[in-house]
């Protein structure tokens, strides 16, 4: 469990980045939903390519402050985000596939985060 920590600890400003940076991510792609079934779509479009070209500065910094091999996996937890925008927001119907794709997600993150050890 101490590797787990560590590994976290090693890379915590990095993973805090790119969590960050998949949750802009998630919000650009939100605003092209909108955009489509908009009749100011143009706007929608342009805010959420302002707000996607922010989330990739952010996972450029992100990559300054740990390992790509376990940064890069975090920005996978823009899937969950998404999965939960599209049902609050889209009325769109969670299924217990999605639900079994989220925790396998979540614990393929966990456990990539969790094994920078340099043994």
């Amino acid at each position: 469990m101490d590797k787990f920590i560590n590994s976290f600890a090693k890379n915590k400003k990095g993973i805090i980045i790119m969590v960050f940076s998949s949750l802009l991510a998630c919000t650009g792609q939100m605003f092209w939903k909108i955009s489509a079934k908009s009749d100011d779509s143009l706007f929608f479009l342009l805010i959420g390519l302002a707000v996607f070209l922010l989330s990739a500065a952010f996972m450029l910094v992100g990559f300054r402050y740990g390992k790509l091999s376990i940064l890069q996996p975090i920005y996978s937890i823009n899937y969950i985000v998404s999965l939960i925008v599209g049902h609050f927001l889209f009325n769109e119907i969670i299924k217990p596939v999605n639900i079994a794709g989220v925790v396998i997600i979540t614990v393929g993150v966990l456990l990539i985060c969790g094994g920078d050890t340099d043994e």
